[in-house]
């Protein structure tokens, strides 16, 4: 199912160059399911046709409120939307919208609408640097409005500089995690861990396991599309790094520890997804090692438990267990070890569910019993861990400080 089902999302597209990214965001939105009204100023049709939109989200392009078949459009338009989307947003829209101004249909609908209003600016650097268009965005973001800061990069004029309108990935994620203020996870912290360590023996070479992260990366995105503000603190991994998400990158076990003790400062749950190594080399080399076609020996030392000396009564922590045998007892001595407040449990030697895949069969196991899960994807098995961290939240409120 798709993030935005059903949902009401309101596109108003101006006239940028970028209007041809504004295309692709709507492709998005309708792949979420979303149902989408796109409203045009008449200059924003010379980059792209409305026939462009009208072919992806297959509902008529609002261009002219004189020309539509429902004069009063805007109203109803406004009135029935989840979210408003601007993008692109060009200066002189820009300044409409911060003044009230009805003089197109893009801010006629905004002064219609109050439903969360989500803007993306594209234009020349020197005109998003002007005195007064960081007064009218100023002016918008002290309404409530979510202002995405547009990229550095090649402008149409040609110049490198701020201005690039946002990705349509970056602004799907944000539209998310706006819709998400509401959701059950909205106003909390959590800290989910991904990948797996990387323990040094040389300069070229390092110890680690087959921890590809996706797990822990679907943790983070379904509680940021849940309303958390979330910190990813992830090991090496091949994944690109989420949108809406504050990611900490560390490599060893080590780096991760002091890594999680920082973040879970005020933070309400844990989440250990990360294959943090069990061991270190005592002595990493300072040089690489040459073959010499001898034995070679590597003394290793253990790491420490990063989740077990946590001590932060009200932060609920939860563990992940990676087992090859007895998968429910080695799970059960790791939650009462550590402390956890319930462990998520796999076997990853199952083809469908070990390192690497896309699906996942997990058990949760808490002091209470055990939840065995089917066959689901990492996405779905996300949402049932914080689906249990919610249910905890609403019965444990989190003591946080301020």
């Amino acid at each position: 199912m798709g993030e935005l089902r059903d949902r009401r999302i309101l596109l108003g597209v101006s006239a940028s160059i970028a209007a041809f990214k504004a295309v692709s965001l709507a492709s998005e939105l309708v792949k979420q399911e979303a149902i989408v009204d796109v409203i045009m100023t008449p200059n924003a049709a010379r980059f792209v046709t409305p026939l462009s939109f009208e072919a992806i989200v297959h509902r008529p392009v609002i261009l002219d409120l004189f020309a539509a078949a429902d004069p009063t459009a805007h109203v109803s338009l406004g009135a029935d939307a989840d979210a408003y989307i601007v993008a692109p947003a060009t200066a002189d829209c820009i300044a409409g919208l911060a003044l009230g101004l009805a003089d197109d249909a893009v801010r006629t609908v905004a002064l219609a609408t109050r439903a969360p209003l989500l803007i993306a600016p594209a234009m020349e650097t020197r005109m998003y640097e002007h005195p007064a268009t960081r007064a009218h965005l100023a002016t918008l973001r002290a309404r409530g409005a979510l202002i995405l800061e547009p990229g550095t990069g090649r402008l149409a004029s040609g110049r490198i500089g701020q201005g690039r309108m946002a990705e349509p990935s970056e602004i799907l994620a944000a539209l998310i995690r706006l819709l998400g203020r509401t959701r059950d996870l909205a106003g909390r912290c959590i800290v989910v861990t991904a990948g797996g360590t990387q323990e040094p023996i040389d300069p070229v070479r390092h110890i680690s396991n087959r921890s590809s992260g996706k797990m822990g990366y679907a943790i983070a995105e379904a509680a940021r599309d849940r309303g958390a503000r979330v910190i990813l603190i992830s090991a090496p991994t091949a994944i690109a790094p989420p949108d809406g998400v504050e990611l900490r990158r560390v490599t060893t076990a080590l780096d991760m520890k002091t890594a999680v003790e920082e973040a879970v400062i005020g933070a309400d749950a844990l989440i250990m997804a990360a294959a943090v190594a069990d061991y270190r080399v005592a002595a990493p080399a300072e040089q690489k090692i040459k073959r010499t076609g001898e034995e070679f020996v590597l003394r290793l030392v253990p790491n420490p438990d990063i989740i077990a000396g946590i001590r932060q009564p009200s932060l609920i922590k939860v563990g992940f267990a990676a087992e090859t045998h007895d998968l429910v007892a080695n799970a059960r001595k790791k939650l009462e070890a550590k402390g956890l407040d319930f462990i998520v449990a796999n076997d990853v030697s199952a083809p469908d569910s070990g390192f690497g895949s896309d699906t996942n069969r997990v058990t949760i196991i808490d002091r209470q019993g055990l939840e065995a899960l089917p066959l689901l994807s990492k996405r779905e098995v996300a949402d049932r861990i914080l689906d249990r961290i919610a249910s905890l939240l609403r019965s444990r409120p989190a003591d946080r400080p301020g």
